[in-house]
């Protein structure tokens, strides 16, 4: 029987949302009880280009390379410096993985490369509920599961943006921004098994001025 990623339920603890609200997060992350890892098919289209969100200043390097240094498993963090384009980045590499050649631990390493150094701000648990225990990754490498993800589009959603417009200045204290994107998981399996879904999540990624950006928490469900 196939055995599949899920969707895990998660919340935030008060500490982690009073920090939150404190960077001027407050009307996404109050919804911390919701359901952190969307799914279902989102129609609108990628706006972040004309969103009148502050972005950061632009590192140098190239928008979709990664780190020479890097090495393992799991996608490395690209060096990007703008928020919607690493989220995506992110989405796909939370979407895709391979039982046949990675274990459930040298996964959860790769993944934790994305993260924020911050540790005040970053909330690993709530991407790490993203992968099954090491159990279930077991069984799914039994049956020699693997997954790939295109993204379709990003986008800030609605109440990021409201936030924002009520508090411009919020964003400046810790440059995390709130990115929903969208896309499909194609997974296949021993025996010629396929099947594919589309997917959604809204991450939170930080992107200071002139510095790549890193991931920091799966985000509630929030308005598109």
């Amino acid at each position: 029987m196939l055995k599949r990623l899920t969707n895990y339920s998660l919340r935030w603890s008060p500490k982690r949302r009073v920090t939150v609200i404190a960077i001027g997060l407050a009307c996404l992350l109050a919804l911390a009880a919701a359901t952190a890892f969307l799914t279902g098919r989102d129609d609108h289209p990628d706006t972040s280009a004309a969103d009148p969100v502050p972005s950061p200043t632009h590192s140098s390097t190239a928008p979709t390379g990664q780190p020479s240094s890097w090495s393992g498993p799991v996608a490395g963090p690209p060096s990007i410096s703008d928020p919607v384009q690493f989220a995506k980045a992110a989405a796909k590499m939370l979407w895709s993985y391979d039982t046949r050649t990675t274990s459930q631990a040298q996964h959860l390493t790769g993944m934790r490369a994305w993260m924020t150094k911050e540790g005040e701000y970053g909330d690993w648990a709530s991407v790490a509920a993203q992968i099954p225990d090491p159990v279930l990754w077991s069984r799914m490498a039994d049956q020699e599961q693997h997954a790939t993800a295109t993204i379709a589009e990003g986008h800030y959603p609605a109440a990021f943006k409201q936030a924002l417009a009520e508090d411009p200045a919020a964003i400046t204290k810790a440059y995390i921004y709130a990115v929903t994107v969208t896309g499909k998981q194609t997974i296949t399996w021993a025996k010629g098994g396929t099947g594919a879904e589309d997917r959604s999540v809204t991450l939170a990624v930080q992107c200071r001025p002139s510095t790549d950006c890193s991931l920091v928490a799966i985000a509630p469900r929030v308005a598109p």
